[in-house]
């Protein structure tokens, strides 16, 4: 696909966040040599983009997925870069890897909707409705969200995006009237991912909400049940591979996705 035109750029930066994704829209990072525990779709918006893996080997592509704790480097060409990170081995995770012509372990290139993934993130800006983000992401993923098969596993994905603490899994377990190995198969039958990433996920999200409403790293870092600003920092970190301050020291808008109960990771 050609390059697009300059004037239909993106306008700062913007990340919408939700359990189990996370999708940056703007321009690149800049990062140097790094791995996240999540896995990442790259898309160069305007122009193809260099991945080089630490140690050996680059790729240039439009699009490509980086596995998870793969260390690697982008290098744009372009002025603007959409990221979409995946919970690792979550259903989304294994969709989008089955969306790729590439068959390479650590990385894989070329989207088979790759020119349909660059007009959709084109139009990415912190105005762009939910519903049209989600579409995107779904495009991306190649995964199509189903219902939970448990409504208790509604209730609990609830309790742990809205609840004042992420609840242990015996304990929530508890109130839904099930065993704790019981609850634990049925929700990741039903989200997808395990309750352990999910809570981690959430606690990210209500941190992202702090932020958002203009909250400092410290209040962040209470509302997500974070030890400190540090301990949020390096969890972040350890996720997506960059700290909060790489993103926070731009012009950045942070949207917080409410899950819908029909969504499956």
């Amino acid at each position: 696909m050609p390059a697009l035109p300059r004037t239909r750029r993106a306008a700062g930066a913007v990340v919408w966040l939700l359990p189990g994704r996370a999708l940056y829209s703007g321009p690149s990072l800049r990062l140097g040599p790094h791995s996240g525990a999540v896995a990442c779709l790259a898309v160069g918006v305007d122009a193809p983009f260099t991945v080089r893996l630490v140690p050996g080997g680059e790729l240039r592509a439009r699009t490509a997925l980086v596995a998870p704790r793969v260390r690697h480097q982008f290098t744009a060409s372009g002025d603007h870069m959409v990221f979409l990170y995946l919970d690792p081995r979550s259903a989304d995770d294994r969709a989008c890897r089955t969306s790729f012509t590439s068959s390479e372990e650590k990385i894989l290139a070329e989207h088979r909707h790759e020119d349909d993934l660059l007009a959709g993130a084109a139009e990415l800006s912190s105005h762009t409705p939910a519903l049209q983000v989600t579409a995107w992401i779904t495009k991306a993923t190649g995964h199509a969200t189903t219902s939970y098969a448990d409504p208790r596993i509604t209730a609990a994905t609830r309790r742990l995006i809205d609840a004042g603490q992420p609840l242990p899994a015996a304990r929530l377990a508890a109130e839904l009237g099930l065993s704790e190995s019981r609850f634990l198969r049925l929700f990741r039958d039903g989200t997808g991912t395990s309750y352990r990433r999910y809570r981690l996920w959430s606690q990210m999200h209500r941190a992202a909400r702090a932020l958002a409403a203009g909250h400092n790293l410290t209040r962040a870092a209470a509302d997500g049940y974070f030890a400190s600003p540090s301990h949020l920092s390096t969890a972040f970190q350890a996720m997506f591979g960059l700290r909060p301050s790489a993103l926070l020291s731009q012009d950045l808008a942070i949207r917080c996705l409410d899950p819908s109960p029909d969504a499956v990771m």
